[in-house]
């Protein structure tokens, strides 16, 4: 079953590498990477304000565990986000490409 998992970086080229890794390691089949968001959160007893680059990781359950493990290792963040959502339609030849580059080889 495919997924949409999110999680954010705190500059461009973190994202790039970690885009990049996550492809060519048949991780995800793509990753966007959305820069310019503005994070607001509570961290450790603060509230910060920054910015960021979203990533939007399409994958599938069955390269999930592995692909959060290889996130919390590229990442630099000490608690990464990564947020995963089932993708319950789309187009159908869009999803068996995801499931078919996400396939272990």
């Amino acid at each position: 079953m495919p997924l949409l998992c999110l999680s954010t970086c705190p500059d461009a080229d973190t994202a790039e590498r970690i885009a990049r890794v996550l492809v060519e390691e048949r991780l995800a089949a793509c990753v966007n990477r959305v820069p310019g968001i503005r994070s607001t959160y509570r961290w450790q007893g603060e509230v910060h304000e920054d910015t960021e680059v979203l990533l939007l990781i399409k994958t599938t359950h069955e390269r999930f565990d592995t692909l959060r493990t290889r996130l919390i290792e590229l990442h630099p963040y000490e608690v990464p986000e990564l947020i995963a959502l089932d993708i319950a339609t789309g187009l159908p030849v869009y999803l068996d490409w995801l499931v078919k580059e996400t396939a272990q080889p």
